[in-house]
């Protein structure tokens, strides 16, 4: 025995019991709710200096956006465009690009939807056929918007940042010069707007529900997608050039294609969100299509991890604040801007919670031989 124990060197390491250890699904899990946890705290100071109360608007929040089935409806309705639009800045983001150009997307395949409508509805085409090239025409607007800030980034190197936020001025000002000029309806004089699609060619409401179709449809993309980015060789590659477009390079990876790929699925998403927003809730295009849902989707896929699945329970909370906001007006004397303030809060906390990310030995695997 003495032998034995001699022969083994000093040097070796010695096994020990190794500790519980939890995944990286749990550390986001846990930064994230410490990151909602600290945004409340931090807006409740912000109540308190203005003299409000926070729990009472916590409840009112609570109230408004799940508390009865008229709100939660309500809640449901708001948060359908945002899962598009926080589709639209996940999957962008999994290929390592930082697009904030949703609005625009969103604006313009709104405004192509009603524009190619027009022709149709005059001419007594079929409201099924009416609605599937609306879609269609929405879905190609956003997508090549998007994209063109896709390709943009890959062959000139222009930032997609800049360029997709500029690219969302051009397309409100280009609506808005359509809106206001050769497209005006003339019975709009008070909100200058397209001509009304029609009642029979808008899109109705969830049998047994106040909520339009566009919250079904928002759920089975952002499952579709899902499986495309997870499980695909389409999605890997694009993971891969996300984390080293050199050594994608160096795979013979299609950056340029997986790169302007990736920004017009985007695109398409938030067009989509316009389409639904004109065919099921305004029956035309005018400026309440610009109503920052594509701004508010960033916050959401960020909150969500750019992971799809994720997107879908955060767009249904941060449309329940926003349904939310009426309530509070109207019981706390508050302005609605107070729950944009509390969005605020939650992403700027949301953007300093990243360095937390591989710091806790807990959610690291355990190492092997110690």
């Amino acid at each position: 025995m003495a032998e034995t124990a001699a022969a083994i060197p000093k040097s070796a390491p010695r096994a020990r019991a190794a500790g519980p250890r939890l995944g990286p699904a749990a550390e986001v899990v846990c930064i994230v709710a410490l990151a909602l946890i600290a945004s409340a705290i931090l807006f409740s100071l912000f109540l308190l200096v203005i003299g409000a109360s926070p729990i009472t608007f916590f409840q009112l929040v609570w109230l408004g956006g799940f508390g009865t089935a008229f709100s939660f409806q309500n809640t449901l309705q708001r948060a359908a465009p945002l899962i598009l639009t926080g589709l639209a800045f996940a999957i962008p983001a999994r290929i390592g690009l930082t697009m904030i150009g949703a609005e625009g997307a969103l604006v313009i395949g709104g405004f192509a939807s009603a524009a190619i409508a027009i022709p149709l509805v005059t001419s007594g085409a079929p409201p099924v056929l009416t609605l599937a090239i609306m879609a269609s025409a929405a879905m190609i607007a956003g997508g090549l918007w998007t994209a063109l800030a896709g390709w943009l980034r890959h062959a000139r190197g222009v930032n997609e940042t800049i360029s997709s936020l500029l690219l969302t001025y051009i397309a409100i000002a280009i609506m808005f010069f359509f809106v206001e000029g050769a497209l005006r309806d003339p019975g709009s004089a008070n909100r200058p707007s397209t001509l009304p699609i029609g009642r029979e060619t808008m899109i109705g409401d969830i049998p047994g529900t106040s909520v339009h179709w566009g919250l079904l449809v928002g759920i089975a993309l952002a499952g579709a997608l899902w499986v495309l980015m997870s499980r695909t060789t389409f999605g890997f590659a694009a993971r891969l050039t996300g984390g080293n477009p050199r050594a994608a390079l160096a795979q013979g990876l299609p950056v340029g294609t997986l790169i302007v790929a990736c920004a017009a699925i985007a695109g398409a998403c938030a067009g989509l969100a316009g389409f639904f927003e004109v065919a099921a809730v305004h029956g035309q295009a005018n400026a309440a299509l610009v109503a920052g849902y594509g701004f508010t989707g960033i916050l959401v896929a960020f909150l969500a991890r750019q992971n799809p699945l994720a997107v879908v329970p955060v767009a249904i909370l941060f449309g329940a604040l926003a349904a939310a906001g009426g309530l509070v007006q109207r019981r706390m004397d508050l302005p609605d801007a107070s729950v944009l303030v509390l969005q605020g809060i939650i992403f700027v906390v949301l953007l300093a919670s990243e360095t937390l990310y591989g710091r806790a030995k807990i959610f690291r695997p355990a190492e092997e031989g110690r």
